[in-house]
């Protein structure tokens, strides 16, 4: 069995999500791999070597070049604020070391188009971290579509609502900044749903869009780690949000399929409410992640009077079922997405195959969300220049 490995850069929220993947994906699937946490960076030596200790890392460092010059290294795993990744992901290319980022890719296109010339030219692997494809049911959506049981797709409706920045007393974020984030909550969870858009459906190629900022104005962090909405400041010095709260925009697909997007974190009881529904000539699917163990169909070809949607339970005959628990609706949570995902990225290195998702899908993402923003700004119908 091989030994890789990885070298990760950021402290964070992230970083305990991947590194619990990377401890337990050899207890779920039978990968020809070990991954060995080698080495963490993180914004200060205090803070990097308390995240070594609890995340099992057997160095740390507090500048992320160590790691890229690290010969020892053979995965970089990005999980900095989106201003960093550009210049972390090329310099982990031109090191020759294979890269997983989490999304999104870049500010822009401009960024992302640089960062996949930069792996192009290496010729590494590479993944950027849209985990909620992996989600089982979300899965089995692909593959009903792909075996025609709901036809040619007509219609697509993504949301994503949150509210955990619906409290004006949520401190200021790098997430509402745009320097460090490039959009708000376009960038930070629309994405999520463009990226199951051109999974399931095809590629977006126009837009048009709104957005809003509604809190102009929150309390200025105390420290640099990034404290979302877990901690209220009411009283604290204010800073600018330079980035959108919400989003609304129509979409024209590459296929004729035509759908819709909503996306805020201002959503007050909608606490992580990413659904996506299709719309086909043979059938429609309808999924929710707090229900993530749930795939709502219905069929054209059931009998009229027992017509409706119902619910299939994801389990050990459905994708991903082999490596999880065998069980239709035991449950499964985020973090074993994120275990399937590490998994996904494993594979490909070993069987030298392209990672779905790549820095290629993570660019075409970047188009499309630049062109929300363009389309926001001018009022206006526009392309997005990201066909497959």
């Amino acid at each position: 069995m091989k030994t890789m490995k990885v070298g990760m850069i950021g402290g964070g929220f992230m970083a305990k999500a991947h590194s619990l993947a990377m401890t337990a994906v050899p207890m779920f699937y039978e990968d020809d791999v070990r991954l060995e946490k080698h080495i963490i960076a993180d914004i200060d030596e205090p803070s990097a070597d308390a995240a070594a200790k609890k995340l099992g890392f057997s160095h740390s460092t507090s500048d992320w070049k160590t790691i890229i010059n690290n010969p020892e290294v053979d995965i970089v795993d990005i999980v900095t604020p989106n201003h960093l990744h550009e210049e972390m992901a090329i310099a982990a290319a031109e090191a020759g070391k294979h890269i997983m980022c989490e999304k999104p890719l870049g500010r822009n296109a401009e960024e992302t188009a640089r960062i996949l010339a930069a792996v192009d030219k290496a010729g590494v692997k590479h993944m950027v971290t849209f985990n909620y494809r992996r989600t089982p049911a979300v899965a089995l959506a692909k593959k009903y579509i792909d075996e025609g049981a709901v036809g040619k797709i007509l219609n697509f409706r993504g949301t994503y609502l949150q509210d955990w920045s619906a409290d004006p007393g949520s401190p200021l974020s790098w997430r509402f900044d745009k320097d460090f984030a490039g959009s708000g909550t376009l960038g930070d969870i629309g994405t999520h749903v463009l990226d199951i858009a051109h999974y399931l459906v095809a590629d977006i190629v126009e837009v048009n869009a709104m957005t809003r900022t509604w809190i102009d104005e929150r309390p200025v962090q105390a420290s640099q780690k990034d404290s979302l909405g877990n901690v209220k400041m009411p009283n604290g010095k204010k800073g600018q949000v330079t980035v959108d709260d919400e989003l609304v925009t129509m979409l024209k697909f590459n296929n004729g399929a035509i759908g819709s997007l909503e996306a805020t974190r201002n959503a007050w009881g909608r606490h992580n409410f990413l659904t996506f529904e299709i719309h086909g000539e043979k059938g429609s699917l309808f999924f929710n992640y707090e229900r993530r163990d749930e795939l709502q169909v219905c069929f054209s070809e059931d009998p009229e009077d027992r017509r409706g949607y119902k619910k299939v339970y994801t389990g050990g005959v459905h994708p991903y079922g082999e490596g999880l628990w065998p069980i239709p609706g035991l449950g499964i949570g985020y973090s074993e997405v994120k275990i399937i995902e590490m998994h996904e990225f494993l594979s490909a290195i070993m069987n030298d195959r392209v990672c779905e998702p790549s820095f290629k899908e993570g660019h075409r993402i970047a188009q499309v969300t630049d062109a929300i923003l363009n389309s926001a700004e001018e009022q206006r119908w526009t392309k997005t220049n990201a066909h497959a």
